[in-house]
């Protein structure tokens, strides 16, 4: 099991920077940020930009992999995005990961002034938003016309440091969503669901998940499984007993990525810093 953390893009970098040097002292083996606009009850506070965050990161850190945990074509368009990204992969010298989903109905979806997209349509600018995405960090000039998103001669040189491209990580929970991680991800992400079925939940969808992987032929074992944890998955921090247990239940599950969360002074996430890293130690 690797351990990931995901650190909100919420303070001066002044005080940002020791957090992502500090996670990569401990071992952690990958570290996130959101990818938003603004976030639920935060989104009064301050909140800074997730691609800056990450560039920063990479400047700070050396070893541990990063990337947005995730980004969304809420307010994003494949070609500018493919361009952050490039860049991104050369300033950590390889260490990206595209944490990648369809985004939802909150205020990063009405910010620009429009109404949120139908459910379909989201699903439909997704997959666009995916293909396309792929293809501008796989090849140096890409021209395409979707129905959403369009490219003409897009360029993208250098190209990226990881071949062919930053890795996928994909956000998937329904039929469509499982096909395009089957297709497009190297790794799967889930939050669970707002059923509140926890670790059942997980477990249904990994089933179908595999499910999808056999309908295009491809081996599930050649995609990696991550677990964020939060609002619908408790992570287990209160001890080192509890956090093994939580582990070993995912793992049983395939899990291969478990992601907590920084904690934080208040709600959300809120938790004590010296008991965090002596639980998180435990495993690490």
């Amino acid at each position: 099991m690797r351990l990931g953390v995901c650190i909100l893009p919420e303070l001066r970098w002044s005080e940002q920077q020791p957090l992502w040097q500090r996670a990569e002292e401990l071992g952690f083996h990958h570290a996130w940020t959101y990818d938003h606009l603004a976030w639920r009850s935060l989104a009064d506070g301050p909140w800074f930009g997730a691609v800056p965050t990450l560039a920063a990161a990479a400047m700070a850190t050396s070893k541990i992999r990063l990337g947005p945990l995730v980004a969304s074509p809420n307010y994003r368009h494949p070609v500018p995005f493919a361009k952050e990204l490039v860049s991104l992969d050369d300033l950590s010298m390889g260490r990206i990961t595209l944490g990648i989903g369809a985004g939802g109905e909150g205020w990063d979806a009405t910010v620009l002034g429009g109404e949120p997209w139908p459910a379909k349509e989201r699903a439909d600018r997704f997959a666009e938003f995916v293909e396309l995405l792929d293809m501008l960090l796989r090849q140096p000039d890409t021209t395409y016309a979707g129905t959403w998103y369009s490219a003409q001669r897009a360029r993208t040189h250098p190209g990226c440091v990881q071949q062919p491209r930053v890795p996928f990580a994909l956000a998937a929970a329904g039929p469509r969503g499982m096909r395009l991680a089957a297709t497009y991800a190297d790794t799967w992400v889930t939050t669970g669901d707002r059923s509140g079925g926890g670790i059942t939940a997980v477990r249904e969808q990994v089933k179908r998940l595999e499910d999808a992987c056999t309908a295009l032929s491809r081996d599930p074992s050649t995609i990696d499984r991550l677990v964020l944890t939060g609002p619908e998955l408790d992570a287990g921090l209160e001890s080192e007993d509890a956090f093994a247990d939580t582990i070993g239940r995912y793992e049983a599950l395939g899990i291969t990525d478990l992601v907590v969360h920084w904690p934080r002074s208040t709600e959300p996430y809120r938790g004590d810093v010296k008991t965090f890293e002596r639980v998180v130690s435990s495993v690490l």
